[in-house]
């Protein structure tokens, strides 16, 4: 008996590999992207109420009741549109779970599905999986930014669908203005479905503001916009996020998810019902990931790193041709065995990485002193190596 794989291309993906190295050779792991430091004890302490006051069975299939009404009215609050709990919110098990539910509840074999390169990692065989085609465009050389006629060229009578990530996984880039405009005239003469993954939409950096989908009611009445809570209190093993999309639309993910995940963990949710009333929670995030971005930055100067503008997310992304020509994957093992630290090559977020790729992804969600003693060990590597020479 053998299995014909719907996804035969697929292995083990990059970050299972390069922290099983980490472990291997005891380097710090700035390549998976989590923090090492703890979250909000009073949010733990809301979890272990719910529990003990008997919320331990299963909650709707759509989500606890008041977390879906204060998910609504954060987002009124923050992007001026208040969508209905009962019909247009789903509490979901992570976010990659929600915008697979999305891709499987639009998609036929033989759609296609226009995925923007370097992209996070799950998107193009969530489309394979179902039959579809990811069809890939890349984002700019220079500073990752979105070639609007390009997108344009990429439609075809087969598009079904655009997946657009920002805060961006790996780069950092967040959409502007003006990649909104040139959006909205792609939408209105297409007939096309978005997927807009939002999952760092609290970590926005340097007086930018995250522009949601669903601030613009074009955009929104044909979009599945997906959220973390895992990123938003730095609790990513909970695997808790949502989905937000028009009544017609969540109708279709509902029929999917009621057999697959049907609901998720209940404690969780009531105590995340009762920590949003405190929109501090989630604001000062922002902050404070900027604070470990720039730290980061500071430990490394003096270093041949190159980094690239990050104006969200846990990453920032680093040219190294000044220290190596090798390919990325063969840097980053390198670095985790003789610098021991571990970092991400971007070639893992492409399914055709460009031909001279020296980049790579670090995640400064980390304690800094986690920061500080990968900077010196990378520091410390580089300066063995001009020796060297």
């Amino acid at each position: 008996m053998r299995i014909h794989s719907k996804l035969p291309h697929t292995g083990i993906n990059i970050f299972s590999v390069m922290s099983a190295l980490a472990r291997e050779y005891n380097a710090i792991n700035l390549g998976q992207g989590f923090p090492d430091f703890p979250m909000n004890g009073e949010l733990i302490e809301r979890v272990a109420k719910a529990m003990r006051d008997g919320e331990n069975q299963y909650a709707p299939m759509p989500g606890h009741a008041g977390l879906r009404a204060q998910i609504a009215a954060k987002i009124e609050s923050l992007y001026q549109y208040h969508p209905d709990p009962a019909t247009e919110i789903t509490i979901t098990p992570g976010a990659t779970y929600a915008i697979y539910t999305a891709l499987t509840a639009i998609l036929s074999p033989l759609d296609e599905v226009i995925v923007f390169e370097p992209c996070y990692d799950s998107y193009i065989p969530n489309i394979e999986v179902n039959g579809a085609k990811a069809v890939t465009v890349p984002l700019q050389d220079k500073d990752f930014s979105i070639d609007w006629s390009l997108v344009e060229d990429a439609i075809t009578p087969k598009t079904k669908a655009i997946i657009l990530n920002s805060p961006h996984n790996p780069t950092g880039k967040v959409l502007q203005e003006e990649d909104i405009v040139a959006l909205q005239k792609i939408v209105a003469n297409h007939a096309l479905f978005l997927v807009s993954d939002e999952v760092y939409e609290h970590l926005v950096f340097d007086g930018l503001n995250h522009l949601s989908f669903l601030q613009y009611p074009d955009l929104m009445e044909r979009s599945f916009v997906c959220f973390s809570f895992g990123k938003t209190y730095n609790c990513t093993g909970w695997k808790l996020g949502y989905c937000v999309a028009p009544e017609p639309l969540m109708n279709e993910f509902r029929k999917i998810h009621q057999y697959n995940a049907f609901t998720c963990h209940t404690p969780s949710q009531v105590a995340l019902a009762d920590f949003l009333t405190v929109p501090a929670h989630y604001l000062q995030q922002s902050k404070l990931m900027q604070e470990k971005r720039d730290y980061l930055i500071e430990c490394m100067k003096g270093s041949r790193f190159r980094f690239l503008p990050s104006y969200g997310s846990f990453f920032i992304c680093a040219d190294y041709s000044a220290i190596s020509m090798e390919n990325d994957l063969e840097f980053t093992e390198r670095l985790t065995k003789e610098a021991g630290v571990t970092l991400i090559p971007l070639s893992s977020f492409y399914r055709n990485p460009p031909l001279h790729n020296h980049f790579v992804r670090f995640c400064f969600a980390k304690e800094n002193n986690t920061l500080k003693e990968a900077a010196n060990r990378l520091l410390s590597y580089e300066a063995g190596l001009r020796s060297a020479h």
